[in-house]
């Protein structure tokens, strides 16, 4: 699989702005809002917004300039500014707002009861009450779901067997989200049937970074584990990889992105999948549906990419057995 490129966020400020005057004659024009944490330097510097959620819509029917703007909101790495930029959408108004992770879908959940909500995805939406249920959402939220605290165990699992002789595991998340709180539960389990020993790093912002590398130093573990969402995104995977290596230590993220930024593992949902689905759901609703009787959809793909020359610099054998099941070995 081809190396991709995760959204981490764009400036704050529109898209684009064309006029309704501009729409072909007598052709609605849709506003949607689209909003995350994190920052990038321009709009062109986002992938997964330009490169896949909006050639999905364009395939869809719908095209920038004639019947589509796109409001782009971006808290710039600063989580707090989520609810004003939710409630800015909601005062444009915009006629569908789609979330890009769990403290997102929170802010819009909060900003309005009736706007539609497309999550893109959500870590756990039933257990973080944006949804009644995965088959009938109720309210004004659905879309994708991330299977986030299944898969976080299953994580720890894949660090243990790619270095079976590990003991300790520093895990690195965001404790400001509800959603990473029931992860790291997850994991906590599942390490005391591993019999390994956790060393719990908390963030709440990316500037937190520097801080948390210093208490994993200080800690001394044997392996790094991180937890991905709108504060971990990918954009800082370059820095945790880099740490990682450092400190040689063995380390696995939630996206197979992680492994070609350098880091040992990364498993996890195909992004391009979630977003490209995220297009039809925001369709679909723009056509009639409803969001309470459209049900949240599961990731069905998943990759296990592993770097072998990350594996090498650490010294470090992968088992025969672990490297059979990867979808993409980097050598």
């Amino acid at each position: 699989m081809d190396r991709r490129t995760f959204l981490c966020g764009l400036t704050l400020g529109t898209l684009s702005m064309p006029s309704a005057a501009d729409a072909q004659q007598n052709e609605k024009v849709w506003r949607i809002g689209y909003l995350f944490t994190g920052s990038l330097p321009a709009p062109q510097s986002a992938p997964i917004l330009r490169n896949i959620f909006v050639p999905a819509m364009r395939d869809l029917g719908y095209i920038e300039g004639r019947n589509l703007i796109i409001e782009v909101r971006s808290a710039n790495g600063r989580p707090e500014r989520l609810p004003e930029l939710a409630a800015e959408l909601v005062r444009l108004p915009v006629d569908l707002i789609v979330t890009l992770g769990d403290s997102e879908v929170r802010a819009a959940k909060q900003a309005t009861a009736t706007i539609p909500i497309v999550m893109s995805p959500s870590g756990d939406p039933v257990g973080a009450g944006y949804v009644a249920s995965l088959a009938r959402p109720g309210g004004n939220i659905t879309g994708l779901s991330w299977v986030s605290p299944e898969l976080s165990a299953k994580l720890l699992e894949l660090l243990k067997e790619a270095a079976p002789n590990i003991a300790s595991v520093a895990v690195l998340w965001n404790s400001g989200n509800p959603v990473k709180v029931r992860d790291f539960n997850e994991i906590r389990r599942a390490a005391g049937t591993l019999s390994l020993g956790l060393r719990s790093v908390e963030v709440k912002a990316q500037s937190d970074l520097a801080m948390a590398f210093g208490a994993i130093t200080r800690a001394r573990p044997d392996a790094l584990l991180t937890l991905v969402d709108e504060v971990l995104t990918p954009w800082t995977f370059g820095r945790i990889a880099d740490f990682a290596a450092k400190g040689r230590l063995p380390s696995i993220v939630g996206l197979d992105m992680y492994a070609a930024a350098g880091g040992l593992i990364g498993y996890g949902p195909t992004l391009s999948d979630i977003h490209r689905r995220a297009a039809v759901y925001v369709d679909r609703i723009l056509k009639g549906a409803q969001p309470a009787d459209l049900p949240v959809e599961q990731p069905t793909k998943f990759e296990l990419v592993i770097n072998l020359k990350t594996a090498k610099a650490l010294s470090l054998t992968i088992p025969q057995s672990l490297l059979v099941r990867a979808d993409q070995i980097i050598e």
